[in-house]
């Protein structure tokens, strides 16, 4: 059986990732972890029943270091490769969301405590929980998370969790931080804290000089874009046509479809985006899957096509309060998108927005709410 250690290195041999030292070493404590796992029996297996106790939980990884450093690459290699049967991913604040959404069910039809029931149901469905980009940016969830994740432990769930900071600057300044300081020492006490922070943000250096937004529409815009997207994902141009398409999550439960879907980027065309009925829920769930996206066909904007030019609003706001890639093709640049009449004015916010997209401290931002 192929472990994490050994696919980390063909795709080294094959080209599409770099050797990095940091990035080795989790590559090899996660192979650990992953060998751990499948060698643990499952709960009421006959070998938990022969050993009279339960077994020990293999010990968890709290996974740490800047911007494009390989910290969710890694995560997907292990999520991947681990054989076990009970095991979930989700980005941490789309986690914290469902959270929050149990504990208020949880509280309408229990007269005790919400939290054991919420613990024991996340525990039931999975003994190994993957967070992608654990960050804490709001008193409600620092003021539940210590208990959360000790009920989790005591339940033998294994964690595996990816940050852009180190656990002692999770919440750093944070009002009622003190309410926050007992889930930083439950995360050095249970868990290995793994750095990966070398020199390089290889998703800002895929990236190199190239241009974000392209004008106009066209064929050459297209192109370019399209080698953007095969930078970013270290996928070969010549499986171009073969380039994965995905369904995700859509809160109410809806899904939307991603023509292409790779490695936490996504592509898709204006009027995909916003030429449909679409909404929020549906923006913001692109804003948390995806680090990256791409998106071609943006015509000029007015009075003429106000529902879509609300939308793209809608759109950029989500991609922003994420600190999502923006790359793109369009009829005009940002500050000539929606030139005049009714609606103009308050287009200037995007305007801002999507100049200030552009900018190196922008770029340098991780993904994910602040």
């Amino acid at each position: 059986m192929t472990g994490v250690l050994a696919r980390y290195e063909a795709l080294i041999a094959a080209g599409e990732l770099r050797a990095d030292p940091d990035q080795r070493a989790a590559a090899v404590r996660l192979d650990a972890l992953q060998q751990q796992l499948e060698a643990a029996p499952e709960r009421g297996s006959t070998l938990w029943r022969l050993l009279r106790k339960a077994p020990e939980p293999p010990r968890g990884l709290y996974m740490w270091g800047g911007v494009g450093r390989g910290k969710s690459m890694l995560m997907d290699l292990f999520f991947d490769t681990v054989k076990i049967p009970r095991k979930a991913r989700a980005h941490f604040h789309e986690f914290m969301l469902d959270v929050h959404a149990r504990l208020a069910e949880a509280r309408k039809s229990e007269t005790g405590d919400p939290i054991p029931p919420v613990v024991e149901a996340l525990a039931e469905n999975a003994r190994l929980l993957c967070f992608d980009e654990m960050v804490v940016n709001n008193m409600a969830d620092a003021a539940i998370m210590s208990r959360l994740f000790t009920g989790l432990l005591e339940k033998r769930v294994t964690i595996v969790t990816t940050s852009n900071r180190v656990p002692d600057d999770l919440y750093k300044d944070g009002l009622n931080r003190q309410l926050f300081l007992p889930f930083i020492d439950l995360i050095k006490d249970r868990l290995d804290v793994q750095t990966l922070n070398g020199p390089t943000d290889y998703r800002r250096d895929r990236l190199g000089d190239a241009t974000l937004w392209h004008c106009p529409n066209g064929d050459e815009a297209t192109a370019a874009l399209s080698t953007a997207f095969f930078r970013l994902t270290d996928y070969p141009p010549s499986d171009r046509a073969h380039v994965p398409s995905e369904d995700i999550p859509v809160q109410g439960g809806r899904t939307l479809h991603v023509p292409k879907s790779l490695k936490g980027v996504a592509v898709f065309s204006f009027k995909r985006l916003c030429a449909e009925a679409r909404g929020a829920p549906d923006y913001l769930a692109i804003a948390r899957k995806y680090h990256s996206v791409i998106i071609v066909g943006i015509p000029v904007l007015g009075p003429e096509n106000r529902n879509e030019a609300a939308r793209f609003v809608t759109l950029i706001d989500s991609l922003y309060e994420y600190k999502v890639k923006l790359l793109a093709s369009a009829d005009a640049e940002p500050a000539q998108l929606y030139p005049q009449g009714d609606g103009a004015f308050e287009f200037e916010r995007t305007v801002s927005r999507l100049m200030e997209m552009q900018s190196d401290d922008y770029l340098a931002l991780g993904h994910g709410p602040k």
